[in-house]
């Protein structure tokens, strides 16, 4: 079995060894401008040999790669592990990197430590190309930009880290390369900080044009991922389910395709040029869905080589905390499944912006409509029980916790036996809503972690 043969985009190798020559050819993809893909377990010709111990060699390229390889990589790579038949192969996705050149930290900015991508070989990259990349390097990111606040916190954002498989230690704000070279905060910082004047709007009209704006809801001033799922939520409810009547049968959809609504929305929010300090925004008209974000093309990157699904992080570091939120999935496999649902004609380009244009659904009607009135009625009812019964759950548990108690005494109390669902639907709400509280917030997963209600500073009530 085979699975192709080497050339620009594409590398093999059999093994990963100890030499350095697997973090050379990481340093051509990232040096190049499309990025590419790398695999271990595949031998020259492309025979398909696999890998033993896969999930540890996984761990040991990810280091790798973050500790041999100068500027930072994080956010720009993923490490993924890939069946075919009954052999594993590891797959490494490669984007190409906004810092060139990129080099062997060990040999520095030198032939010796840069590389550069010519047909299937990755050759010394010469003097003069490194001094002109070096000079070109961006500068104006997130990442370099210092917050202009620097008393920050991230309450919300250890919430959503201590939900997922990861934990953030005393160091996060270094690890996720939240702060700048000197030792301060930077943008990326303040965009997930608990209060911050990023607001992404929502607006709705009522026609075609912007005319007559219905609504305007604005989700944000607070961690950005929270503000992503706000506005993700928002649109899944706006997208509602339309139904036809055939000759031969009677058909279900959404007015939007939810994979592809999902990945607009992601794609919009990460790749934000936020050095500009505007977010995003998403228009709902009656027949379409526009999501503007600021920026364009990556430079270089031509409009074939952006729906190929070459990646360059606008911003790595989104990236990377959007990635251990499991928000993103395979680097640059965005716009696949975009374009599974759509063409390419719905992408607009302009020097400053890139629009988004999702057409709803033609020749359909709300399905609730035609659905049986008892159907409707049993629907809405078990919505208002569950709805009280969250309420129930969220009063007896903000009464019971007047004084700090642990996880399991509140489970206990409220007679709720699933863990996971007591975390996801009752304990993690409340949290991001302010009314509960971490005696330790600085350390979530703390043995001695309680949990205490948060009292009204205004009113001095409950909240």
């Amino acid at each position: 079995m085979t699975i192709g043969i080497e050339n620009q985009h594409l590398e093999f190798k059999q093994q990963l060894t100890d030499k350095l020559d697997f973090e050379k050819e990481i340093i051509a993809f990232l040096n190049l401008r499309e990025g590419g893909v790398l695999y271990i377990g595949v031998a020259d010709n492309g025979e398909v040999i696999g890998v033993d111990n896969a999930d540890q060699l996984q761990l040991k390229i990810k280091d790798r790669i973050k500790n041999n390889i100068q500027p930072s990589t994080m956010g720009l790579f993923d490490v993924l592990l890939e069946q075919h038949a009954d052999k594993t192969l590891i797959k490494i996705i490669i984007a190409g990197g906004p810092e060139k050149p990129y080099y062997l930290t060990k040999n520095g900015m030198t032939p010796k430590g840069c590389f550069i991508r010519i047909g299937s070989a990755s050759e010394p990259m010469p003097n003069d190309m490194i001094e002109a990349l070096f000079a070109k390097r961006v500068r104006n990111s997130i990442g370099n930009i210092v917050s202009r606040y620097q008393d920050l916190s991230f309450e919300q954002l250890k919430i959503y880290y201590n939900a997922s498989s990861y934990t953030l230690n005393e160091q996060f704000a270094k690890n996720l390369e939240l702060m700048t070279p000197d030792g301060k905060l930077n943008y990326a910082a303040y965009l997930l900080s608990d209060r911050n004047g990023c607001s992404i709007k929502v607006g709705k009209y009522s026609g075609t044009d912007r005319m007559n704006l219905i609504e305007n809801e604005e989700y944000g001033y607070c961690c950005l991922v929270k503000a992503t799922k706000a506005v993700l939520d928002k649109l899944t409810i706006e997208n509602r389910t339309f139904t036809q009547i055939t000759a031969k049968e009677r058909l279900v959809r959404k007015m939007l395709n939810p994979v592809a609504l999902r990945e607009a929305v992601i794609n919009a929010i990460v790749h934000n040029d936020f050095t500009r300090e505007v977010p995003p925004k998403f228009e709902l008209f009656s027949d379409r869905l526009e999501i503007t974000s600021v920026g364009s093309i990556p430079a270089g990157l031509s409009q074939e080589e952006f729906f190929i699904g070459y990646s360059i992080p606008q911003n790595k570091e989104l990236m990377r905390v959007f990635k251990d939120l499991e928000m993103v999935e395979q680097m640059g496999s965005g716009i696949h499944r975009i374009l599974q649902a759509y063409p390419q004609s719905i992408y607009q380009f302009s020097q400053n912006f890139i629009r988004v244009v999702l057409p709803f659904a033609e020749g359909f009607v709300e399905s609730q409509s035609d659905a049986p009135e008892a159907t409707v009625q049993a629907t809405v009812q078990a919505t208002v029980q569950a709805t009280m019964q969250a309420d129930e759950h969220e009063q007896k548990l903000l009464a019971f916790c007047q004084a700090p108690k642990t996880r399991e005494q509140i489970q206990q109390h409220l007679g709720l036996k699933n863990r996971d669902h007591f975390r996801k639907s009752i304990l993690n709400p409340l949290l991001e809503a302010g009314k509960l509280a971490l005696t330790i917030p600085d350390k979530p997963t703390s043995p001695k972690q309680r949990f205490i209600t948060v009292q009204n500073p205004q009113s001095g009530e409950v909240s």
